[in-house]
């Protein structure tokens, strides 16, 4: 008998050597396509023509016009109608970078152009809610009206106040993981799109400085999300983070040097994290400064950076099992924090295992853990069986993805896709007769939400699809963000990776039936015209606070510039020193030329961010 054991034993253990991944065989591209897709149905405003998720339809167009601002717009985090400005940036953030590190590989499947139009619908919004440099606003609607209600967005009857942060009512959280989206979405759209680039980084810039200068937890000031999205983490970890995303952003050593002279008494290099999520930022600042040390950028820095390397390899550490104190897993081999939508933390621990894996692969280094020295590989085995127990490689056989395989969750609890479409049948829905038609109901959603990642099951692999089981049926944005990256990386396969490399994220493929844009690559660093634009100055009248823009345009090329044409969008105001012509703008009637090495101005006035300024055509002679 114990010879027939060893020989089972042995068969086994040839057969994990020879097919190590005989139980996946996942379509990862598909469910990447999947998941992208899920973040159309969480959409809230006027939806464009381009919108695939057919059932949705336009919804909180009034968003922020009681309070005088246009906040229309921007997602909707999870099964509810509230706009949460905390995980939505974290969403964001995250979204951009998984674009950033595996843009490259989105872009071979053809999923890299939607990926950016998720980014921008996040950032669009978040341009409109910081109106001014030392306002933020925060949440759109309020958790409690809303879930005494079960309607679809397009039928919302609750109360869609907006809430803020300012001086007097600081978020420093909140206006940190804001900051760190916007530099991360810069980044995202240098190449294809830099005058847009350039305003997100110029929000991110003020976004960072109101966290720092009013310091205060977010949901002090915004109180309604103390239910919901409540800081537990405060606001230092969120600090560090936009400062790192800014450093990444701008190569300014400011933000370098800030995380050097905080990183101690902000707990960068003190906490040992298990967890990562849209409130404890912790392990991914650690990842992101480890990154910085291996890149050879740390300097005098070093002997801090180390020791925020240390606590991110403690991270890594303890999801692989190989720490002093290791995260706790499920027997199906689920990494398990708690019992409410603990996939947000298997996607997130997944995405920074594989960014870290691919650094030191990079770098040609081990991991170094307690119990010894691991081989980077290790940690992307990990987040590969993360991703495929989410897929279905689990003790009930069951996708957490929607729409993924043949068993997955029918039951969401999600009140867009549990209500029928508007488009099927227009009939309001009431706050109370939601519940009591299509709450209750114990048949599948109407409506298909295709890529939504679910809270997932139990500390036992238990779970059960019932609508009211909220915990487990209930999906989020921010399960599906850093998702996005892993799956670009695993269906792009064995090919070589240099993640300590810059890299330059590929223009966005065209979309069909859109009306095709102008490049504004020819503005870029590499151009013989460069246009750098600023804020001047700003004041209020009646009411409405108004801003200067003075737009530097310079000949860097050795000819004289004959003749130039700059495309200029979301211009809301007067403009002077240009002469409009057709859709464009030209020299003013006094300039008929630019010499080599000089430089024009213009400036314009308007009550909203910066302009989109970009070079339509020249001729050099």
């Amino acid at each position: 008998m114990e010879k027939l054991v060893k020989l089972i034993c042995l068969s086994s253990l040839l057969l994990f050597l020879c097919f190590p991944f005989a139980f996946a065989g996942h379509n990862y591209g598909q469910a990447l396509s999947k998941s992208i897709l899920f973040f159309e149905a969480q959409r809230s405003g006027y939806l464009p023509h381009t919108q695939r998720v057919t059932w949705r339809g336009h919804s909180g167009l009034h968003d922020g016009k009681a309070s005088g601002v246009d906040l229309v717009g921007g997602y909707y985090d999870a099964g509810d109608n509230v706009k949460f400005g905390l995980p939505m940036a974290f969403t964001v953030t995250m979204l951009s970078w998984s674009i950033i590190e595996y843009g490259k590989q989105m872009a071979t499947s053809g999923e890299l152009s939607h990926a950016m139009d998720a980014v921008k619908w996040g950032t669009d919004y978040f341009i409109k809610a910081h109106p001014q440099p030392y306002v933020l606003y925060g949440e759109v609607g309020d958790g409690n009206s809303d879930h005494y209600c079960w309607q679809r967005p397009e039928d919302m009857s609750t109360d869609r106040r907006a809430y803020k942060i300012d001086p007097s009512n600081p978020g420093s959280d909140l206006a940190g993981e804001t900051a760190a989206a916007m530099a991360a979405a810069s980044i995202v759209f240098r190449h294809s799109n830099p005058s847009y680039s350039s305003v997100l980084l110029h929000h991110a810039y003020q976004l960072f400085e109101f966290a720092d200068k009013y310091r205060g937890k977010y949901d002090s000031s915004i109180s309604v999300a103390q239910k919901y999205y409540r800081s537990v983490s405060g606001y230092d970890d969120e600090l560090l983070w936009a400062a790192a995303w800014l450093y990444q952003a701008s190569n300014d050593n400011y933000y370098l040097d800030y995380l050097g002279r905080n990183g101690d008494s902000m707990g960068g290099t003190g906490w040992s994290m298990t967890e990562f999520g849209w409130d404890v930022k912790y392990a991914g600042v650690q990842t992101l400064v480890a990154k910085f040390l291996m890149q050879g950028k740390a300097g005098h820095r070093a002997p801090v950076f180390e020791r925020y390397q240390q606590k991110a390899e403690s991270f890594m550490c303890s999801c692989l099992g190989r720490g002093s104190r290791n995260v706790q897993k499920t027997p199906g081999g689920l990494i398990f924090r708690q019992r409410w939508n603990n996939m947000q933390f298997v996607t997130s621990a997944s995405f920074l295992a594989t960014v870290y894996s691919d650094y030191l692969a990079s770098s040609a280094r081990y991991l170094k853990c307690a119990s010894g020295y691991v081989a980077p590989a290790q940690l992307l085995s990990l987040a590969k069986s993360q991703v495929d127990y989410i897929l279905g490689d689990n003790p009930r056989a069951t996708s957490y993805m929607v729409g993924y395989g043949s068993n997955f969750p029918q039951r969401v609890h999600h009140r867009a896709s549990s209500i029928v479409s508007v488009k099927v049948n227009p009939t309001f829905v009431s706050c109370r007769g939601g519940y009591a038609t299509w709450y209750s109901r114990k048949g599948s959603d109407p409506n298909l939400l295709t890529g939504a990642v679910v809270g997932g099951p139990d500390a036992y692999d238990n779970f059960a699809d019932e609508r009211d089981n909220y915990e487990q049926t209930e999906p989020a944005t921010y399960n599906n963000a850093p998702l996005i990256g892993v799956l670009a990386r695993l269906n792009a396969g064995r090919g070589g990776y240099n993640q300590l490399l810059p890299v330059a994220i590929p223009s966005p493929k065209p979309q069909p039936a859109t009306k095709p844009k102008t490049s504004p690559t020819s503005a870029s660093s590499w151009s013989p015209i460069s246009i750098q634009q600023k804020l001047t100055s700003s004041w209020v009248a009646d009411g409405k606070t108004y801003y200067r823009y003075s737009t530097i345009v310079t000949n860097k090329s050795g000819k004289t510039l004959k003749s130039l044409n700059l495309s200029i969008s979301k211009l809301f105001g007067p403009l002077w020193g240009l002469t409009k012509s057709a859709d464009s703008y030209t020299f003013p009637s006094w300039l008929n030329s630019l010499p080599a090495g000089k430089s024009l101005e213009f400036v314009y006035i308007h009550s909203a961010s910066q302009a989109d300024v970009s070079v339509a055509n020249y001729l050099l002679a």
